[in-house]
Protein backbone atom coordinates (compact mmCIF):
# COMPACT_ATOMS: atom_id res chain seq x y z
CA UNK A 1 0.00 0.00 0.00
CA UNK A 2 1.31 3.39 -0.85
CA UNK A 3 3.39 5.52 1.32
CA UNK A 4 1.12 8.51 1.68
CA UNK A 5 -0.89 6.24 4.51
CA UNK A 6 1.60 3.19 5.47
CA UNK A 7 4.80 2.09 6.49
CA UNK A 8 6.57 -0.38 4.49
CA UNK A 9 5.75 -4.30 4.92
CA UNK A 10 7.59 -5.91 7.82
CA UNK A 11 8.31 -9.44 7.13
CA UNK A 12 11.75 -11.68 8.28
CA UNK A 13 10.07 -15.18 7.64
CA UNK A 14 11.61 -17.37 4.46
CA UNK A 15 10.41 -16.11 0.81
CA UNK A 16 8.06 -13.53 0.49
CA UNK A 17 4.47 -13.41 2.38
CA UNK A 18 0.83 -14.99 1.21
CA UNK A 19 -0.76 -11.91 2.90
CA UNK A 20 -0.34 -8.60 4.66
CA UNK A 21 -2.34 -7.94 8.32
CA UNK A 22 -2.54 -3.84 8.49
CA UNK A 23 -2.50 -1.64 11.26
CA UNK A 24 -4.54 1.47 11.13
CA UNK A 25 -3.78 3.77 14.06
CA UNK A 26 -3.34 7.80 14.33
CA UNK A 27 0.49 8.20 14.35
CA UNK A 28 0.80 11.76 14.41
CA UNK A 29 -0.05 14.29 17.08
CA UNK A 30 -0.55 14.43 20.82
CA UNK A 31 -0.71 10.68 21.36
CA UNK A 32 1.76 9.45 18.81
CA UNK A 33 4.25 7.88 21.63
CA UNK A 34 1.71 5.76 22.72
CA UNK A 35 0.22 4.84 19.15
CA UNK A 36 3.50 3.97 17.80
CA UNK A 37 4.31 1.58 20.67
CA UNK A 38 0.72 0.08 20.13
CA UNK A 39 1.90 -0.61 16.31
CA UNK A 40 5.27 -2.06 17.62
CA UNK A 41 3.35 -4.60 19.96
CA UNK A 42 1.25 -5.25 16.70
CA UNK A 43 4.49 -6.21 15.30
CA UNK A 44 5.89 -8.23 18.66
CA UNK A 45 3.23 -10.22 18.68
CA UNK A 46 3.31 -11.27 14.92
CA UNK A 47 7.18 -11.44 15.20
CA UNK A 48 6.64 -14.13 18.23
CA UNK A 49 4.43 -16.19 15.69
CA UNK A 50 7.16 -16.61 13.41
CA UNK A 51 5.66 -14.43 10.61
CA UNK A 52 2.82 -17.06 10.47
CA UNK A 53 -0.87 -17.86 10.72
CA UNK A 54 -1.22 -21.62 10.14
CA UNK A 55 1.16 -22.26 7.07
CA UNK A 56 0.46 -19.23 5.32
CA UNK A 57 3.49 -16.26 5.87
CA UNK A 58 1.98 -13.14 6.59
CA UNK A 59 3.69 -9.34 6.47
CA UNK A 60 2.90 -6.29 8.93
CA UNK A 61 1.83 -3.12 7.37
CA UNK A 62 1.93 0.12 9.68
CA UNK A 63 -0.75 2.72 8.31
CA UNK A 64 -1.57 5.71 9.76
CA UNK A 65 -5.25 7.57 9.98
CA UNK A 66 -3.98 10.66 11.09
CA UNK A 67 -2.94 14.18 9.55
CA UNK A 68 -0.89 16.69 10.76
CA UNK A 69 -3.53 18.97 9.83
CA UNK A 70 -5.61 17.18 12.45
CA UNK A 71 -3.36 15.87 15.28
CA UNK A 72 -5.09 13.13 15.44
CA UNK A 73 -7.56 10.97 13.62
CA UNK A 74 -8.91 12.37 10.10
CA UNK A 75 -12.18 11.53 8.47
CA UNK A 76 -11.15 11.36 5.00
CA UNK A 77 -8.23 9.87 5.88
CA UNK A 78 -9.76 6.59 7.58
CA UNK A 79 -12.05 6.49 4.48
CA UNK A 80 -8.68 6.56 2.17
CA UNK A 81 -7.84 4.40 3.85
CA UNK A 82 -10.18 1.63 4.32
CA UNK A 83 -10.95 1.65 0.56
CA UNK A 84 -6.74 0.68 -0.08
CA UNK A 85 -7.26 -2.21 2.56
CA UNK A 86 -10.35 -3.38 0.16
CA UNK A 87 -9.11 -3.12 -2.77
CA UNK A 88 -5.63 -4.79 -1.88
CA UNK A 89 -6.44 -8.46 -2.44
CA UNK A 90 -2.78 -9.07 -0.38
CA UNK A 91 -4.55 -7.47 3.02
CA UNK A 92 -6.17 -10.27 4.54
CA UNK A 93 -7.23 -8.32 7.82
CA UNK A 94 -6.83 -5.18 9.61
CA UNK A 95 -5.76 -3.92 13.46
CA UNK A 96 -7.86 -1.12 14.66
CA UNK A 97 -8.76 1.62 14.88
CA UNK A 98 -7.85 3.30 17.93
CA UNK A 99 -10.49 6.16 17.58
CA UNK A 100 -14.08 4.33 17.58
CA UNK A 101 -15.01 7.16 15.01
CA UNK A 102 -12.71 6.11 12.44
CA UNK A 103 -13.38 2.78 13.01
CA UNK A 104 -17.62 3.98 12.41
CA UNK A 105 -16.06 5.48 8.70
CA UNK A 106 -13.77 2.41 8.08
CA UNK A 107 -15.86 -0.91 9.07
CA UNK A 108 -18.88 -0.40 6.49
CA UNK A 109 -16.03 -0.23 3.96
CA UNK A 110 -14.02 -3.48 4.61
CA UNK A 111 -17.88 -4.66 5.52
CA UNK A 112 -18.36 -4.44 1.66
CA UNK A 113 -14.83 -5.75 0.33
CA UNK A 114 -14.45 -8.23 -2.19
CA UNK A 115 -14.11 -11.29 -1.52
CA UNK A 116 -15.13 -10.43 1.75
CA UNK A 117 -15.92 -9.33 3.99
CA UNK A 118 -12.73 -8.29 5.17
CA UNK A 119 -11.83 -8.21 9.00
CA UNK A 120 -10.98 -5.95 11.74
CA UNK A 121 -10.19 -6.50 14.64
CA UNK A 122 -9.38 -3.36 17.54
CA UNK A 123 -7.26 -3.49 20.62
CA UNK A 124 -8.35 0.46 21.59
CA UNK A 125 -12.58 1.33 20.29
CA UNK A 126 -14.91 2.17 23.43
CA UNK A 127 -17.81 2.74 21.65
CA UNK A 128 -20.61 0.60 22.30
CA UNK A 129 -22.44 1.22 19.19
CA UNK A 130 -20.00 -0.78 17.15
CA UNK A 131 -21.48 -4.16 18.14
CA UNK A 132 -24.07 -3.27 20.15
CA UNK A 133 -27.82 -1.03 19.67
CA UNK A 134 -26.86 2.35 20.94
CA UNK A 135 -27.75 5.42 18.89
CA UNK A 136 -30.28 5.47 16.10
CA UNK A 137 -29.11 2.86 13.40
CA UNK A 138 -26.53 0.92 15.33
CA UNK A 139 -24.82 -1.58 14.67
CA UNK A 140 -26.64 -2.31 11.32
CA UNK A 141 -25.27 0.58 9.36
CA UNK A 142 -22.03 -0.36 9.98
CA UNK A 143 -22.93 -3.87 8.16
CA UNK A 144 -24.70 -3.05 4.66
CA UNK A 145 -24.30 -6.94 4.13
CA UNK A 146 -25.87 -7.79 7.21
CA UNK A 147 -22.58 -9.96 7.85
CA UNK A 148 -20.70 -8.85 10.62
CA UNK A 149 -16.81 -8.21 10.11
CA UNK A 150 -15.69 -6.31 13.29
CA UNK A 151 -14.41 -7.38 16.57
CA UNK A 152 -12.22 -6.02 19.76
CA UNK A 153 -10.83 -7.30 22.43
CA UNK A 154 -11.69 -4.19 25.10
CA UNK A 155 -14.54 -3.76 27.24
CA UNK A 156 -17.32 -0.39 26.02
CA UNK A 157 -17.72 2.32 27.47
CA UNK A 158 -21.20 1.87 29.27
CA UNK A 159 -18.55 -0.54 31.36
CA UNK A 160 -15.61 2.85 31.15
CA UNK A 161 -18.11 5.45 32.05
CA UNK A 162 -19.99 3.56 35.24
CA UNK A 163 -16.84 2.23 36.43
CA UNK A 164 -15.33 6.17 36.37
CA UNK A 165 -18.06 7.06 37.80
CA UNK A 166 -17.66 4.33 40.78
CA UNK A 167 -14.64 5.78 41.46
CA UNK A 168 -15.97 9.38 41.96
CA UNK A 169 -18.36 7.62 44.35
CA UNK A 170 -15.39 6.03 46.17
CA UNK A 171 -13.48 9.30 46.32
CA UNK A 172 -16.85 11.10 48.12
CA UNK A 173 -17.41 13.63 45.10
CA UNK A 174 -20.94 15.06 45.29
CA UNK A 175 -21.12 17.26 42.55
CA UNK A 176 -19.41 16.81 39.80
CA UNK A 177 -19.25 18.50 35.83
CA UNK A 178 -18.96 16.44 32.97
CA UNK A 179 -17.42 17.87 29.90
CA UNK A 180 -16.95 16.08 25.98
CA UNK A 181 -15.07 16.66 23.23
CA UNK A 182 -18.48 16.80 20.68
CA UNK A 183 -17.47 13.54 19.06
CA UNK A 184 -18.31 9.75 18.21
CA UNK A 185 -16.35 8.12 21.60
CA UNK A 186 -16.02 11.51 23.85
CA UNK A 187 -19.73 12.00 23.95
CA UNK A 188 -20.64 8.14 24.57
CA UNK A 189 -18.03 7.50 27.58
CA UNK A 190 -19.35 11.26 28.86
CA UNK A 191 -22.90 10.34 28.43
CA UNK A 192 -22.58 6.87 30.38
CA UNK A 193 -20.63 8.40 32.84
CA UNK A 194 -23.89 10.80 33.61
CA UNK A 195 -26.30 8.20 34.20
CA UNK A 196 -24.31 6.08 35.87
CA UNK A 197 -23.25 9.14 38.49
CA UNK A 198 -27.12 9.91 38.99
CA UNK A 199 -27.99 6.19 39.66
CA UNK A 200 -25.30 6.48 42.56
CA UNK A 201 -26.55 9.52 43.66
CA UNK A 202 -24.16 11.71 42.58
CA UNK A 203 -25.71 15.42 41.45
CA UNK A 204 -24.22 16.12 37.75
CA UNK A 205 -23.98 20.01 38.05
CA UNK A 206 -23.40 20.59 34.26
CA UNK A 207 -22.95 18.48 31.14
CA UNK A 208 -21.10 20.67 28.34
CA UNK A 209 -19.36 20.18 25.18
CA UNK A 210 -16.06 21.89 24.45
CA UNK A 211 -14.69 22.94 20.85
CA UNK A 212 -11.69 21.84 20.29
CA UNK A 213 -10.25 24.88 18.00
CA UNK A 214 -11.15 27.44 20.99
CA UNK A 215 -7.98 29.28 22.05
CA UNK A 216 -9.36 29.95 25.76
CA UNK A 217 -11.12 27.64 28.33
CA UNK A 218 -11.40 30.30 30.78
CA UNK A 219 -14.83 31.03 30.33
CA UNK A 220 -16.12 27.19 30.70
CA UNK A 221 -13.24 26.83 33.34
CA UNK A 222 -15.28 29.82 35.40
CA UNK A 223 -18.38 27.93 35.03
CA UNK A 224 -17.23 24.90 36.33
CA UNK A 225 -16.08 26.78 39.83
CA UNK A 226 -18.97 28.55 40.22
CA UNK A 227 -21.23 25.65 39.69
CA UNK A 228 -19.56 23.93 42.92
CA UNK A 229 -18.16 20.98 41.38
CA UNK A 230 -15.55 18.90 43.71
CA UNK A 231 -14.27 16.81 39.70
CA UNK A 232 -14.37 16.98 36.48
CA UNK A 233 -15.14 14.25 34.14
CA UNK A 234 -13.36 15.28 30.61
CA UNK A 235 -15.23 12.45 28.24
CA UNK A 236 -13.34 12.81 24.90
CA UNK A 237 -9.19 12.53 23.36
CA UNK A 238 -6.36 14.70 24.62
CA UNK A 239 -5.81 15.06 20.70
CA UNK A 240 -8.86 17.48 20.86
CA UNK A 241 -7.33 20.42 22.79
CA UNK A 242 -7.04 18.79 25.87
CA UNK A 243 -4.28 19.91 27.14
CA UNK A 244 -5.30 23.05 26.98
CA UNK A 245 -8.47 22.64 28.70
CA UNK A 246 -7.02 20.96 31.77
CA UNK A 247 -4.79 24.04 32.17
CA UNK A 248 -7.84 26.27 32.19
CA UNK A 249 -9.73 23.97 34.59
CA UNK A 250 -6.37 23.75 36.70
CA UNK A 251 -5.70 27.60 36.60
CA UNK A 252 -9.14 29.04 37.89
CA UNK A 253 -9.90 26.14 40.36
CA UNK A 254 -6.45 24.25 41.69
CA UNK A 255 -8.07 21.97 43.88
CA UNK A 256 -10.83 20.23 41.23
CA UNK A 257 -10.33 16.86 40.86
CA UNK A 258 -9.45 15.82 37.54
CA UNK A 259 -11.12 12.24 35.91
CA UNK A 260 -10.85 11.34 32.05
CA UNK A 261 -11.95 7.84 29.75
CA UNK A 262 -8.69 6.41 27.82
CA UNK A 263 -8.85 8.89 25.72
CA UNK A 264 -6.13 10.58 27.75
CA UNK A 265 -3.96 7.27 29.03
CA UNK A 266 -1.17 8.83 26.54
CA UNK A 267 0.45 9.79 29.99
CA UNK A 268 2.89 12.89 30.55
CA UNK A 269 4.06 13.22 27.03
CA UNK A 270 0.73 13.77 25.30
CA UNK A 271 -1.52 15.49 28.93
CA UNK A 272 1.38 17.38 29.91
CA UNK A 273 2.04 18.26 33.84
CA UNK A 274 -0.96 19.56 34.45
CA UNK A 275 -2.92 16.32 34.74
CA UNK A 276 -0.28 14.98 37.85
CA UNK A 277 -2.60 13.18 40.18
CA UNK A 278 -5.16 13.30 37.84
CA UNK A 279 -7.62 10.10 37.36
CA UNK A 280 -7.22 7.89 33.78
CA UNK A 281 -9.67 4.85 33.51
CA UNK A 282 -8.16 2.55 30.58
CA UNK A 283 -10.60 -0.53 29.75
CA UNK A 284 -8.75 -3.84 30.84
CA UNK A 285 -6.35 -5.13 33.12
CA UNK A 286 -2.75 -2.83 33.52
CA UNK A 287 -0.15 -4.61 32.13
CA UNK A 288 1.56 -5.20 36.19
CA UNK A 289 -1.52 -7.66 36.20
CA UNK A 290 -1.22 -9.78 33.75
CA UNK A 291 -0.01 -13.31 34.46
CA UNK A 292 1.31 -16.28 32.23
CA UNK A 293 1.82 -15.10 28.46
CA UNK A 294 0.76 -11.84 29.49
CA UNK A 295 3.49 -11.25 31.75
CA UNK A 296 5.91 -12.39 29.37
CA UNK A 297 4.77 -10.22 27.14
CA UNK A 298 5.05 -7.14 29.50
CA UNK A 299 8.75 -8.79 30.39
CA UNK A 300 9.88 -8.98 26.36
CA UNK A 301 7.99 -6.31 25.20
CA UNK A 302 8.97 -3.95 28.12
CA UNK A 303 12.46 -4.73 27.13
CA UNK A 304 12.29 -3.82 23.68
CA UNK A 305 10.27 -0.41 24.85
CA UNK A 306 12.51 -0.04 27.73
CA UNK A 307 9.82 0.58 29.52
CA UNK A 308 6.94 -0.82 31.41
CA UNK A 309 4.18 -0.66 28.47
CA UNK A 310 1.30 1.29 27.88
CA UNK A 311 -2.23 -0.77 29.16
CA UNK A 312 -3.11 -0.97 25.17
CA UNK A 313 -0.08 -2.51 23.98
CA UNK A 314 -0.77 -5.67 25.27
CA UNK A 315 -4.32 -5.55 23.89
CA UNK A 316 -2.60 -4.60 20.95
CA UNK A 317 -0.70 -7.76 20.68
CA UNK A 318 -3.56 -9.70 21.94
CA UNK A 319 -5.67 -7.98 18.81
CA UNK A 320 -3.02 -9.16 16.42
CA UNK A 321 -2.98 -12.75 17.86
CA UNK A 322 -6.82 -12.91 17.46
CA UNK A 323 -6.33 -12.26 14.01
CA UNK A 324 -3.56 -14.37 13.35
CA UNK A 325 -5.89 -17.57 15.17
CA UNK A 326 -8.78 -16.45 12.30
CA UNK A 327 -6.32 -16.34 9.61
CA UNK A 328 -5.33 -20.19 9.88
CA UNK A 329 -8.85 -21.18 10.40
CA UNK A 330 -9.73 -18.89 7.31
CA UNK A 331 -7.12 -20.45 5.26
CA UNK A 332 -6.46 -17.03 3.54
CA UNK A 333 -9.75 -16.48 2.32
CA UNK A 334 -11.14 -13.28 3.44
CA UNK A 335 -15.02 -14.10 4.38
CA UNK A 336 -14.05 -17.19 6.02
CA UNK A 337 -11.21 -15.26 8.28
CA UNK A 338 -14.01 -13.14 9.18
CA UNK A 339 -16.50 -16.15 10.04
CA UNK A 340 -13.76 -17.30 12.17
CA UNK A 341 -13.34 -13.96 14.74
CA UNK A 342 -16.77 -14.65 16.08
CA UNK A 343 -17.11 -17.09 18.92
CA UNK A 344 -13.76 -17.36 18.87
CA UNK A 345 -12.25 -18.79 22.22
CA UNK A 346 -8.89 -17.08 23.39
CA UNK A 347 -6.70 -19.92 26.17
CA UNK A 348 -3.31 -18.71 27.62
CA UNK A 349 -3.68 -15.51 25.67
CA UNK A 350 -1.68 -12.23 26.45
CA UNK A 351 -5.54 -11.12 28.43
CA UNK A 352 -6.17 -14.59 29.85
CA UNK A 353 -8.93 -16.63 28.88
CA UNK A 354 -12.03 -15.10 27.05
CA UNK A 355 -14.17 -15.43 24.25
CA UNK A 356 -15.07 -13.05 21.44
CA UNK A 357 -19.08 -13.55 21.24
CA UNK A 358 -21.56 -13.41 17.94
CA UNK A 359 -21.63 -9.21 18.03
CA UNK A 360 -17.73 -9.13 18.25
CA UNK A 361 -17.73 -8.09 21.97
CA UNK A 362 -14.95 -9.64 24.45
CA UNK A 363 -16.45 -11.20 27.51
CA UNK A 364 -13.38 -9.24 29.30
CA UNK A 365 -14.79 -6.26 30.90
CA UNK A 366 -12.43 -4.86 33.95
CA UNK A 367 -11.66 -1.07 33.40
CA UNK A 368 -8.64 -0.26 35.57
CA UNK A 369 -8.21 3.25 37.26
CA UNK A 370 -4.91 4.68 37.31
CA UNK A 371 -3.21 7.93 38.26
CA UNK A 372 -0.77 9.85 36.42
CA UNK A 373 2.03 10.16 38.50
CA UNK A 374 5.35 12.20 36.79
CA UNK A 375 6.03 10.17 33.53
CA UNK A 376 4.22 6.92 34.34
CA UNK A 377 0.35 6.02 34.92
CA UNK A 378 0.30 3.93 37.95
CA UNK A 379 -2.47 1.80 38.58
CA UNK A 380 -4.94 2.35 41.52
CA UNK A 381 -7.99 -0.16 41.56
CA UNK A 382 -9.36 -2.46 38.63
CA UNK A 383 -13.09 -2.66 38.55
CA UNK A 384 -15.93 -4.31 37.16
CA UNK A 385 -19.45 -1.87 36.85
CA UNK A 386 -22.74 -4.13 38.35
CA UNK A 387 -25.33 -4.82 35.51
CA UNK A 388 -27.60 -2.01 36.99
CA UNK A 389 -24.80 0.60 36.27
CA UNK A 390 -24.20 -0.91 32.70
CA UNK A 391 -26.99 1.08 29.87
CA UNK A 392 -29.58 2.97 30.23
Amino acid sequence: MPSSSCGPVVYKGSGAPDYIVASDLPLQGAIRAQTVQLSRAILWALAQQGYKAGSLKIGYQSCDDSTAQTGGWDSAKCATNGRLYAANRSVIGVIGTFNSGCAKIIVPILNRAHPGPMAMVSPANTNPGLTKKWDPGEPGKYYPTGVRNYARVVATDDFQGPADAMWSKSLGFKKVYVLNDKQTYGFGVASTYRTAAKKLGIQVVGFKGWDAKQSSYEALANAIKASGAQAVFLGGIVCNNGAKLMQDIKAVDPKIQLQMPDGFSGGLPSNGAVANGAYISVAGQPPTSLTGPGKDFVKSFGKQVGATPNPYSAYGAQAMLVMLQAVARGAGDRAKTTKAIFGLTVTNGILGNFTIDATGDTNLKPITIYVQKGKELKPVKTLVPSASLVGG
